[in-house]
This record gives structure tokens, C-alpha cells and sequence, in this order.
């Protein structure tokens, strides 16, 4: 799902069409000099923009209207009408729009609109002499920077990363990309010119050290010292690390950073049998990727079924059910007590043959800077609604931020790609004094074959799970609740229903 550039269809709509083909509230899909125009009528408003997301190519005629705004079916992308800015990660690029004229019946769409100039913000943009430090340059850091230049920040922004690539579209490190069906051009958020023309200054294989909380400074592991008028942390998170004999060995892996997959897909050549440990989302979207790649993979799991603390038993057999269809051999119930060359000796006793291992136990928060500048911690970094710290003008975004949400009405933490960009956005208007209270519902997606699978909401636990339609046919609506309230919703080939699920959550905020 990295893309689609299939042929426009529909009308051409320069010549027009009639104004009954697209009552109140339509959509509709034609061309306009070859290229694909989605209309939305909004009363007396018509609006023309790109037919598809700007992030994966998603068809936004199967998406969601609300308000002004159009909602991708795929990614719960979401864009202004009027101006094609992309208001919701995981989409950063606009539509373009066209202008649209209604003679009489019929309804034309003219010229592709210029792009407009940015109006200034002189109230918030900020001073030249200020400086916003980044640390980190995962989902939340790179959002955080790209909307603070696209608010017109007129400051110094500077991007610490310890990684020695530019941030990238981590997703697809366990999707396409290491299945091979994505080029690794395509994974970059941006390409390196972006941060020079923006005036970014991105610092790579950077460590910080510590931050100087009274100096307002950020300490580099070589001892250099950066100064800040507003700082957020975006550290992310790291994979939990093979603690039994044989884990430091060249053919075993986790899978965090574009260096990871590629040496995961350059052992993969050569392999015919991988193990994957844990049978996480990564877990198994690695063992779906290695699949495709044709390498025979077996996956070992404490728990009795895949996915099932998030997913709940039904889903959990399907995913199993799902994978093994592709050839997976599931070892549930049991893990590796010892990794050597070629084979891995499990807990029970049992021996499987292994080119590579994968380990996918999990990851956790990188709090540690925080915990030694003194910031409020549990479980993660402690943010209120505008994802500020105990510190004022220290922020955190992403994996290690614990926020107030209000759809649970618990502080939580959670480790999403969409909710990282998300709060790295909602960090950045509030570093520039917006005030702007970080109240998204929480979704992810995760790809396993030909098989998606969309959540929106937040349950750690439940006590009902209403199941809609078959899960085994891959058609299938669940709703996760607890005391009778709605805390989360899954789904299967149901985009707009997770989309409505989506609004309807933001709708009723605890």
C-alpha cells in the first residue's frame, strides 16, 4: 500500500458535468488535464482538490467529509477543502486544488490553483534571535519542525538526532519496504534539500548527553552545549534487547531504524529459515515481510494467541489463522533460551533452524534524559493537554509523552506513528503560544499481507468486545468496551465505518 498511480477515470471536468451529478453532500471522481480531481459539494459550495492522499495514495472519494475537511479512508489522513493543507498526519504534503465555476446546471473545473502565499503570524512567529531545539528525529521531532516552518517560524530550529539517517517513514520499515515492495527512495519523509531550503538544522549521529534545565541548554555527547528558548523531547522509543546467550550475534536483529531493515533484507537474500520472536506488530508484520521475500519464517510467543492483549481472542486467531494460510509456523506458549549459529533452543526444549533471528519483544520509552534534567516521569514523560512537561518550555511528543486523554479520561501512552506526528505538530503551535489542547483520538494501522487492520481509540483492558460482521471473511467491525462505554474500535476492509468511529470519538470527549 506505498502508492497508486493508476490511470484517471471518470469525466473529464473541463467540459463540465451537470450540477444533479453531485447532490449536497457528494462525491465524486473525474480529470482535469490528466489528472484525477475528487469533487465535494457542501450546499452552495463546490470544492475540487486531488483525488488521492498525499500520503500512501489513498482513494479520498471512499474517505469521510466533516466539516471542510476531507478524511482519507486508508491512514485517517484528513485535509482542508478549501486549501488542500493537510491538517492530520500521517499526511505532511497538500492537495492541490482547482477553481471551480457553475454556469446554469452544469459545473466546470478550471485551472489548478496557484499555491497561496503564507500569511505571516506576527504574533507567534517568533523572533530571529529565538531557537526551538528538537531532540530527536523520529515521527514527532520531523513533524514538529515541518509545522513550525510551515506556521512561519521565523526562529532557528535545530534537530538533534543520534540516528545516521534522515528521519524516515519508520512504518514501512516492516511493511513494504522490507517486503520489497517499496523502493527505499521512497523512504525518507523528506529529502535532504528540504532541511538546507526550510532553514532546519538537522544534526545527525548527535547524541545529547543531558539538559542544562537553569542554562536552558542541551549538553552533546562531545560536551558542546546548544542553547534553547523552547525545547521538546521526542526520544521515542528502543526495542527491548535479547537478554540470553547468543543474542549478540550478527544474524540477530531488532527492527527500530532504517539501518535494522536493511540489514534484515540483506540477510534475507541468503536465508531460508528465520525466526521471529514475538509475536508483536512488528513481530509479525516482519514474518508477513519475510514470507513475501520467500524465506520460511517460525514465530515464538509466550502468549496463547498473537496480538491478543491488544486485539482480543477472535482477531488474535484470525491474525494466526491469517499467517500460517502464508506458510508461518506459530510456537505459542513457549520462548528462546539460547540463540547459536544456525538454531535457536527453546524454552521447552525444542530446536529450530535459524539463517537469522528477529526479535520483536517489544520496546521501551527512552526517558532517561528526562529523568536526569528532572522532569515529572511515569511510565513515560508527563505532559498536561498542551504536551508541556513540569518544566516550563520543555515539551515531549511521541512514545515517551503520557498526556491526559480525554476520549478514556486516563493519562496514557501509547506507541503509534500517527500519534507521534500528531503531537509533534500539536507540540510545535503550542511552543509558538497557540494553546492548543492535543485531544486527537488515538489510531494506528498494521499491514499483514493483503490484510489491514485499523484502530481507533485506546483499551487497555475491556470487558466486552461486540463483534459486526465475519471476522474470518476479513469483513468485520469490533468495538472494545468497558462498563458499556466505547473505548476503541477495529476493523477490516471497513474504512468508512473507522473513519465514523473516528468522529464519533472526538465527538464525546470524557
Amino acid at each position: 500500500m506505498a502508492g497508486n498511480h493508476s490511470a484517471p477515470s471518470g469525466p473529464d471536468l473541463a467540459l463540465g458535468i451537470a450540477l444533479a451529478d453531485l447532490p449536497d453532500g457528494g462525491k465524486l471522481v473525474g480529470h482535469r488535464d490528466g489528472e484525477p480531481v475528487l469533487l465535494v459539494r457542501r450546499g452552495a459550495e463546490i470544492f475540487a482538490v486531488t483525488a488521492t492522499c498525499s500520503h500512501y495514495g489513498g482513494p479520498l472519494a471512499d474517505g469521510l467529509v466533516a466539516d471542510d475537511s476531507v478524511r482519507c479512508p486508508w491512514h485517517h489522513a484528513c485535509f482542508d477543502l478549501r486549501t488542500g493543507e493537510a491538517l492530520r498526519a500521517p499526511a505532511l504534503s497538500p492537495l492541490a486544488c482547482w477553481s471551480v465555476e457553475q454556469r446554469g446546471d452544469r459545473i466546470f473545473v478550471g485551472e489548478k490553483r496557484k499555491k497561496p502565499a503564507p500569511a505571516p503570524r506576527e504574533s507567534d512567529a517568533g523572533g530571529s534571535q529565538e531557537r526551538i531545539v528538537i531532540v530527536g528525529g523520529g515521527a514527532a521531532g520531523f513533524a514538529a519542525a515541518e509545522r513550525l516552518r510551515r506556521e512561519q517560524y521565523r526562529g532557528a530550529i535545530v534537530v538533534i538526532s543520534d540516528d545516521e539517517a534522515l528521519p524516515v517513514d519508520r512504518p514501512n520499515l516492516s511493511k513494504d519496504y522490507l517486503a520489497g515492495k517499496a523502493p527505499e527512495d521512497w523512504i525518507p519523509l523528506r529529502k535532504e534539500g528540504f532541511y538546507a531550503r526550510n532553514g532546519i538544522d538537522l544534526r545527525l549521529a548527535t547524541r545529547v548527553a543531558d539538559i542544562d534545565v537553569g542554562a536552558r541548554e542541551v549538553v552533546l555527547g562531545d560536551g558542546a552545549r546548544v542553547a534553547f528558548n523552547k525545547l521538546l523531547l521526542a526520544t521515542g522509543a528502543e526495542p527491548v534487547r535479547l537478554s540470553i546467550p547468543g543474542a549478540d550475534q550478527p544474524h540477530v536483529h531488532t527492527l527500530r531504524s532504517l539501518a535494522d531493515s536493511r540489514k534484515i533484507i540483506a540477510q534475507s537474500g541468503a536465508a531460508q529459515r528465520a525466526v521471529v520472536l514475538g509475536a508483536s506488530f512488528i513481530g509479525l508484520e516482519v514474518a508477513a515481510s519475510l514470507r513475501t521475500r520467500g524465506v520460511e519464517v517460525h514465530v515464538v510467543a509466550p502468549e496463547e494467541r498473537p496480538m491478543e492483549r491488544v486485539l482480543g481472542p477472535e482477531m488474535g486467531d484470525f491474525i494466526r489463522a491469517l499467517h500460517e494460510e502464508k506458510g508461518v509456523v506459530f510456537h505459542l506458549g513457549d520462548t528462546a533460551a539460547s540463540i547459536g549459529a544456525s538454531e535457536v533452543v527453546l524454552s521447552s526444549g525444542s530446536t529450530l533452524a535459524a539463517d537469522m533471528v528477529v526479535a520483536g519483544i517489544g520496546v521501551r520509552p527512552r526517558v532517561d534524559l528526562a529523568e536526569r534534567a528532572g522532569l515529572a516521569t511515569d511510565r513515560g514523560v508527563l505532559v498536561d493537554a498542551y504536551l508541556e512537561t513540569s518544566v516550563p518550555g520543555i515539551y515531549a511528543a511521541g512514545d515517551i509523552a503520557r498526556w491526559p486523554d480525554p476520549h478514556s479520561g486516563e493519562s496514557i501512552r501509547v506507541e503509534h506513528w500517527v500519534v507521534a506526528e500528531r503531537q509533534g505538530a500539536a507540540a510545535a503551535l503550542n511552543m509558538l503560544g497557540r494553546r492548543k489542547r492535543f485531544t486527537d483520538v488515538p489510531f494506528f494501522w498494521s499491514q499483514h499481507y493483503d490484510v489491514p487492520i485499523n484502530y481507533v481509540g485506546h483499551a487497555e483492558g475491556w470487558d466486552a468486545i461486540e463483534v459486526e460482521g465475519d471476522v474470518a471473511a476479513k469483513d468485520c467491525l469490533l468495538r472494545y468496551k468497558r462498563g458499556g462505554r466505547l473505548l476503541a474500535v477495529a476493523t477490516i476492509f471497513r474504512d468508512a465505518e473507522s473513519l465514523e468511529a473516528e468522529l464519533a470519538m472526538e465527538q464525546s470527549e470524557a
